[in-house]
């Protein structure tokens, strides 16, 4: 049974020939306007079977190991991959993230006076798990719909909305838009994942009034593994050192065993230096690869599930990602990270968003090149040179290696990214290259 919103209607009919399994077509319409013309049979609309359904349910014993959902990674690294879940790990781990937000003493937390609104969308990871923990609570749920910067604003101020989550660039594009303007954020947290929250990104909300904080996880892990979360004797020097611990992966949350590790397996030092691929357990990490034993099995090797992401862990137990193994960037005999230098590039005035990938170079090998979306209201434009200069400081100043200076800068109109808003570094590669 395939349910087909309006907006999706040409792509179904481009592909209907390939659907061998979809036996009913039901149609989804939010605004009950004119369909694009088509040929797809719908049996039904989605309205009507709610409005003809029993308000109750008596939903049958089933064995709390049966598969509940499965879905696809988005593949910015490469071919998506299919992963599943039982009824059992998506209870454990609603549980497991209501129990790590609910800890703080005060700020970056959930709970049942709270108005929820997810910006992430439900095919991305359950919604990060989040709509089922606001169930169990019993909060009050706004689902936006299409995220239109200025109906999420609105919905923000008349609905009374404190609690969202979405990647980095649904944060950035609402900052952006002149409704935010009037709209108080003082009261909204807003949890940033799918990718690392850059500090000029994070300053601005801030600035804002928002309680933002990352939080990491990925399809695989169902996703929750770490939060940003300041610990309650947590004081920071300054708004930079503020910056610094809300923009970090995070601790991990219970239940979650993590490591960092070497090609051997051995844990590298907790030293906040030392780097090595992040591998993990916990009771509701998908169990493999749909239909893959082989790249199930990589995903395994040695009892732990392996991210490729690359990481260190400091004294306190934080976590910082510093970049995907197929992202890192090797140059001149050191590895160089993207996520450092995005996040640098960030604190630039005139700019709005960068990615950063690595390019050949005859002699290092790779040097970073940096894709970069100016501010279209910025006080003082910036050319090319203006942002090597800018990370060049950081340079002189002992923050950065010298390799991590980009050799090439390009000001672009727009970065690529997947459907759920991810930079998408794979198909950047390929068009740079």
């Amino acid at each position: 049974m395939l349910f087909v919103h309006t907006d999706f209607l040409p792509v179904v009919e481009s592909i209907r020939d390939k659907l061998e399994t979809v036996r009913v077509f039901v149609s989804i319409d939010d605004d009950g306007g004119a369909a694009p013309a088509h040929s797809i049979p719908f049996s039904a609309d989605y309205e009507t079977l709610l409005a003809a359904s029993p308000v109750e349910y008596d939903f049958p014993d089933f064995d709390e190991n049966t598969r509940a959902t499965t879905f696809y990674t988005t593949g910015t690294t490469g071919l998506p991959k299919g992963v599943y879940f039982s009824h059992r790990q998506l209870v454990l781990h609603t549980i497991t993230l209501m129990a790590a937000l609910a800890s703080p003493e005060a700020g970056q937390r959930f709970h049942r006076g709270d108005v929820y609104m997810p910006l992430t969308p439900m095919f991305h990871v359950h919604a990060w798990g989040m709509p089922y923990v606001a169930t169990v609570l019993g909060v009050k749920q706004v689902y936006p719909g299409r995220y239109a910067p200025e109906q999420i604003m609105r919905l923000v101020r008349d609905e009374g909305v404190t609690f969202s989550h979405c990647v980095g660039t649904i944060l950035h594009m609402l900052l952006g838009c002149a409704e935010a303007e009037a709209v108080d954020l003082s009261h909204w947290k807003m949890v940033i994942g799918g990718g690392a929250l850059p500090h000029g990104l994070a300053r601005a909300a801030l600035d804002r009034g928002i309680d933002v904080f990352s939080g990491y996880g990925m399809s695989e892990t169902g996703p929750l593994l770490t939060l940003a979360q300041l610990a309650p004797d947590a004081t920071p020097r300054d708004t930079d050192d503020e910056v610094r611990l809300r923009c970090k992966t995070g601790v991990p949350v219970p239940l979650v065993d993590l490591r960092i590790v070497d090609p051997d397996m051995d844990d590298v030092p907790h030293d906040g230096k030392a780097s090595g691929e992040i591998v993990v357990r916990a009771p509701w990490l998908t169990q493999g690869y749909l239909k893959n034993p082989q790249a199930s099995e990589q995903l395994w090797e040695g009892g732990y599930l392996h991210t490729q992401d690359i990481a260190n862990i400091d004294p306190d137990g934080y976590v910082q990602i510093t970049d995907r193994i197929k992202d890192v960037i090797k140059s001149g005999g050191e590895w160089v990270s993207s996520l450092e230098i995005e996040s640098l590039i960030s604190t630039h005035p005139a700019v709005a968003e960068v990615a950063v990938i690595g390019i050949k170079d005859e002699k290092w090998g790779e040097r970073p090149a940096a894709l970069v979306v100016l501010k279209a209201d910025a006080a003082t434009p910036a050319s090319e040179d203006d942002i090597k200069r800018h990370v060049l400081a950081y340079s002189e100043s002992g923050r950065i290696s010298k390799y991590a200076v980009p050799q090439v800068v390009r000001i672009v109109s727009a970065l690529e990214k997947t459907s759920i808003g991810k930079l998408n570094k794979k198909l950047m590669r390929e068009q740079f290259a």
